[in-house]
C-alpha cells in the first residue's frame, strides 16, 4: 500500500492508510474490532494548516506518526500473505471435501441401487406422512433372529394344530356390518401393509367383512409388551402411541394395520400400543384369519378340480393329478373380438373356457374367408394339441361378447406335472371330412418320443433304490421288542445334548448296561398345552415310531408323567450339523452334496408315504457314529396323503416357503423349498433370507430367490439347483413334477454321485466324527444343568402317549 510522499504528485490526491499506529485513535464507536480504518490525508508542506507536519499526518482529525506507520506496513503485508495462504489452503480443503462428498454420493447411489435390487434385509418402511421409520416393526421384533453378529440357533414357530382337511368342518365365518367408508379404510390399510398386500382379492374381501369393531378408552392398551398376541388390528380413528420398555417410540393415526404376525402363529408382543384419545379399531382373530385362508384355498381347489373333471379329456385323471393341474392353472381374459388362437400360428397353450363363449372359424377349401364351424362355451376346451407337440393351430378361436375368461396351462407345465395324454392324439374334429386346409409347414419336435418313453417306463418305475428303506426284519423287530421293557427309572442322565423352549434332550444310559445309550427327549407338558401343540406331538410320535429309514432317527418308546412327555430315541453321537457348520463357517461342495443327499433320501421315504417334514434346517440334522446325516425332530411333520394340502403355519422363519407364509395351503413342495435354503446355508454359512424380525424375513422371502445375490464361492450349477428348488410357485419346483424327487437326484449338481453307495452306506462320509464310546458327548456343545421345575399338567391330553 503506497505511503504519503510530500515530494510526489500523489500528494495532490487523497491517499488511504490504515488507522492503527498507536498515536491517534479512532473512537471505539466508529471502529469494528480488528479492522483497520481507512482515513483520508490532507497533504501540505512542513507545516500544514490543519496542524500536521512532515513527520505526522492527520487522519479524521487525529495525528498519526508516519514512521510508525512505515514500520506497520510490512507487518500488515505479512499478515495479508498469511491470510491469503490460509484462504488458499481452505479452498484446497474445500475442493477435497467436495470431491469426497461426490464420491460418497456415488457410493450412496450404488448402495441404494443394490438395496432396490435385492430388496435388502434391512428394509425400513418409511411412513409417507412423518418420514420416520415404521414404529410398528418393533411390535414383532425378535432379538434372536438370524442375521445378527452372534450366530444363534434358529427357532421354529407354529400356529395351533389344525385337524381341517378337505372333508372336515371349517370354522363358520361371521360377517360384521360396516359402511362403505369403513370397508375402504380397512382395504387401504391392508394394501399398505407389506405382508397383507400379498393376499388375493377374495381373501381381502373376507377379511374386511369379518373384522369387528372395538372401542378403546383414552390411556388404555390395545397391545401390551410381553403378552401373547392373536389379533390383527386396523386403527379406525383417533391417535395411538407405540412404546417399548415404557419408552415412547412414536405415534400413529387412523388407517394403519398392525399386529399381523399374531394372525400367523403364536407369538409374544415385544412392544405396547396405547390409545392417546378415545379410539376405535377393527379387529380380526387369528382363528378367523386361518379359517378365511383355509376356506378360500379349499374352495378354489375344489372348484377347479370339479371344473377340470367336467372336461371329458381330463375326467379320468386321478384327483392328485387334477389337483396339480388346478394349482398351475392361470386365468386369462379376452375382450370381444380378440383372437385367442390364430389358424397357422404355433402354440403351446391349452385353454378351458370358464366364462363366456368363443367362435371357432376355419379356412375351408373353395371359400376365400374362414367359415364358422362351431361355438364353444363354459366347460369346453380347445388348443389341446399344443400339449403334445408344436403343430400349428388348425383354426381361429375368437372371443364373443361380452368377453371370455379362460383357464390356461402351457405344455411345459402340463408335461412336467402330468405327462402324455394319448387320447388327445386320437380326438377327431372332422377336419379332413370338411376339407379343411392344413398347413404344410410343421415344426419337428422330438418331445413326443421322450414323453411316450416316459409312459412306458413309468409302468416299471424305478424308485431310486431301496437302500434307505429298511424292510422290517426279525432282527429289527426283536430290537424294537427288546427296548419295550425299559422304564424311566432304569435310565440315568449322562449329559445334555440339546435344549430349547420345549424342554431338553438328554443322553441317557441304562443303569444295568451302561454301554447301551439313548437320546431322551423331554417335552414340558405345560408348554405344549400353552402353545396348543398337542396334535403335533402325537403326530411326531406316530410318524417316528413307524419310520424305518436309515436317514431318520429311530423312536423306540415313549413315557409320560405329570410334568413331561418323553421320547426314547436312537442317539447320534456325531453331533449337530449346525454346530459343525458354525465352527467351519461353511462347507465345500463335496460335504454339502453328501448332507443334501442324505436329506433327499429321508424326504423320498417320507413323501412316498404322504408325509411332509416342514422343519428342515441344520439344527435338525445329526451325524450318526459313522458320519451319515439323520433327520430328527418331527414336531412339525404331518401325514397329509397324496394330492392333499394342509394350512397350519409352522416351520422356521428363514426356511418357510411363500405358500406357508400366505396361508395358501402347502404340501411336499414346501420341503423342496427348504431343501434349496439348506443347500444355500451349507455352502455359504447363512440362509439367503433373514431379517431383524420374523415379519421382515417373511416379506423378503415373498420377494423371491431372484433378488438374492449368490456369493462367488457358490458354483453356477449349485446356484441353478437352488433357484429351481426355490421357485415362487410350488408346482414349478424341481421334484414336484411327474418325476418326483428323482428330478432332483438327476440334476447336474449330483452328476457322478454314488447314490447306491449312500443307500447301502458303503461310501465314506466327508465328515467322520471321533467317538470314544457309547457315552461320548464331546461332539455336542455344553449346556447348563436343568434347574427348572415345570408345573404339573394333568388335563389328560396325553392319555394315549
Amino acid at each position: 500500500m503506497p505511503l504519503p510522499n510530500h515530494n510526489s504528485e500523489s500528494n495532490k490526491s487523497n491517499t488511504s492508510v490504515l488507522n492503527k499506529t498507536g498515536t491517534g485513535k479512532t473512537p471505539a464507536s466508529n471502529r469494528a474490532p480488528g479492522v483497520y480504518h481507512i482515513a483520508h490525508v490532507a497533504p501540505s508542506g512542513n507545516r500544514m494548516g490543519n496542524g500536521a507536519s512532515s513527520t505526522h499526518i492527520v487522519i479524521d482529525g487525529e495525528q498519526i506518526d508516519v514512521v510508525k506507520l512505515k514500520h506497520l506496513v510490512p507487518e500488515l503485508r505479512k499478515e495479508i500473505r498469511n491470510r491469503d495462504s490460509k484462504i488458499q489452503r481452505y479452498e484446497g480443503e474445500l475442493v477435497e471435501k467436495c470431491k469426497q462428498l461426490e464420491e460418497k454420493d456415488v457410493e450412496i447411489c450404488k448402495l441404494r441401487a443394490e438395496v432396490d435390487k435385492l430388496q435388502s434385509v434391512l428394509q425400513i418402511k418409511v411412513h409417507k406422512d412423518a418420514g420416520k421409520p415404521d414404529i410398528l416393526a418393533t411390535i414383532q421384533e425378535d432379538a434372536t433372529m438370524a442375521g445378527q453378529e452372534t450366530r444363534t440357533k434358529k427357532q421354529g414357530v407354529s400356529g395351533e394344530s389344525s385337524n381341517a382337511n378337505q372333508n372336515s368342518e371349517i370354522l363358520e365365518l361371521k360377517h360384521h356390518e360396516k359402511d362403505f367408508r369403513s370397508k375402504q379404510l380397512i382395504k387401504d390399510a391392508i394394501h399398505d401393509n407389506d405382508f397383507l398386500k400379498n393376499l388375493d382379492s377374495t381373501q381381502v374381501r373376507e377379511i374386511v367383512d369379518c373384522m369387528y369393531e372395538k372401542k378403546i378408552k383414552q390411556g388404555h392398551y390395545i397391545i401390551r409388551e410381553g403378552d401373547a398376541g392373536q389379533h390383527l388390528y386396523v386403527s379406525a380413528d383417533g391417535e395411538l402411541e407405540v412404546l417399548k420398555s415404557n419408552k415412547v417410540l412414536g405415534k400413529m393415526t387412523a388407517g394403519r394395520a398392525f399386529g399381523e404376525l399374531a394372525i400367523l402363529y403364536n407369538c409374544t408382543r415385544t412392544a405396547s400400543v396405547r390409545a392417546l384419545t378415545d379410539i376405535k379399531v377393527w379387529v380380526l382373530d387369528r382363528r378367523v384369519f386361518q379359517a378365511i385362508m383355509m376356506k378360500t384355498g379349499l374352495q378354489r381347489q375344489e372348484e377347479n378340480i370339479k371344473f377340470l373333471r367336467s372336461v371329458p379329456l381330463l375326467q379320468n385323471l386321478p384327483t392328485d393329478k387334477l389337483a396339480k393341474i388346478a394349482d398351475v392353472l392361470e386365468v386369462d381374459f379376452y375382450h370381444e373380438g380378440d383372437f385367442i388362437i390364430r389358424e397357422g400360428a404355433v402354440g403351446d397353450t391349452f385353454f378351458i373356457i370358464n366364462k363366456g363363449e368363443v367362435q371357432v372359424t376355419q379356412k375351408i377349401a373353395g371359400f376365400d374367408d374362414p367359415k364358422e364351424i362351431r361355438r364353444l362355451d363354459r366347460g369346453q376346451y380347445f388348443g389341446e394339441k399344443a400339449l403334445l407337440s408344436e403343430d400349428r393351430r388348425t383354426a381361429n378361436v375368437i372371443a364373443l361378447a361380452p368377453g371370455v375368461e379362460c383357464l390356461t396351462v402351457d405344455r411345459e407345465s402340463f408335461n412336467s406335472l402330468i405327462g402324455d395324454l394319448n387320447e388327445l392324439k386320437e380326438k377327431d374334429y372332422g377336419d379332413e371330412a370338411r376339407g379343411a386346409q392344413r398347413s404344410s409347414k410343421k415344426i419337428n419336435y422330438n418331445g413326443n418320443s421322450r414323453v411316450l418313453l416316459w409312459n412306458r417306463l413309468r409302468l416299471h418305475k424305478i424308485s431310486g433304490g431301496s437302500g434307505s428303506d429298511v424292510t422290517l426284519s426279525p432282527v429289527r423287530d426283536k430290537m424294537q421288542n427288546e427296548f419295550s421293557y425299559i422304564t424311566l427309572d432304569q435310565l440315568e442322565i449322562v449329559a445334555t445334548l440339546g435344549m430349547g423352549g420345549f424342554g431338553r434332550v438328554e443322553l441317557v444310559q441304562l443303569t444295568a448296561d451302561r454301554s447301551n445309550t439313548f437320546a431322551l427327549k423331554c417335552l414340558k407338558k405345560k408348554h405344549i398345552v400353552d402353545t396348543r401343540q398337542q396334535e403335533h406331538i402325537y403326530s411326531e410320535k406316530k410318524i417316528m415310531s413307524e419310520a424305518r429309514s436309515l436317514f431318520i432317527a429311530r423312536l423306540y418308546k415313549t413315557f409320560k408323567d405329570v410334568k413331561y412327555v418323553y421320547m426314547l430315541m436312537e442317539v447320534c453321537l456325531g453331533g449337530e450339523l449346525w454346530t459343525i457348520l458354525r465352527d467351519r463357517g461353511c462347507f465345500d461342495e463335496i460335504t454339502a452334496r453328501f448332507c443334501i443327499s442324505c436329506v433327499i433320501e429321508a424326504f423320498r421315504y417320507l413323501h412316498d408315504r404322504g408325509i411332509i417334514y416342514r422343519d428342515l434346517k441344520p439344527e435338525n440334522l445329526l451325524l450318526d457314529n459313522h458320519g451319515y446325516v439323520k433327520l430328527v425332530d418331527f414336531g412339525f411333520a404331518k401325514k397329509i396323503g397324496q394330492g392333499r394340502k394342509t394350512w397350519t403355519f409352522c416351520g422356521t422363519p428363514e426356511y418357510v416357503a411363500p405358500e406357508i407364509i400366505l396361508n395358501r395351503g402347502h404340501d411336499r413342495a414346501a420341503d423342496y423349498w427348504s431343501l434349496g435354503i439348506l443347500m444355500f446355508e451349507l455352502l455359504t454359512g447363512s440362509p439367503p433370507f433373514a431379517g431383524s424380525d420374523p415379519m421382515k424375513t417373511y416379506n423378503i422371502i415373498l420377494k423371491g430367490i431372484d433378488v438374492v445375490e449368490f456369493p462367488r464361492r457358490v458354483g453356477k450349477t449349485a446356484t441353478m439347483l437352488i433357484k429351481k428348488l426355490c421357485r415362487d410357485s410350488p408346482v414349478e419346483r424341481l421334484g414336484y413334477g411327474k418325476g418326483n424327487i428323482n428330478e432332483i437326484k438327476k440334476h447336474k449338481w449330483f452328476q457322478g454321485f454314488d447314490w447306491e453307495g449312500l443307500q447301502t452306506r458303503s461310501m465314506v462320509p466327508p465328515i467322520v466324527p471321533k467317538i470314544k464310546g457309547a457315552a461320548d458327548f464331546s461332539n455336542f456343545d455344553n449346556y447348563p444343568k436343568n434347574s427348572e421345575v415345570p408345573p404339573d399338567e394333568t388335563s389328560g391330553w396325553d392319555i394315549n402317549f
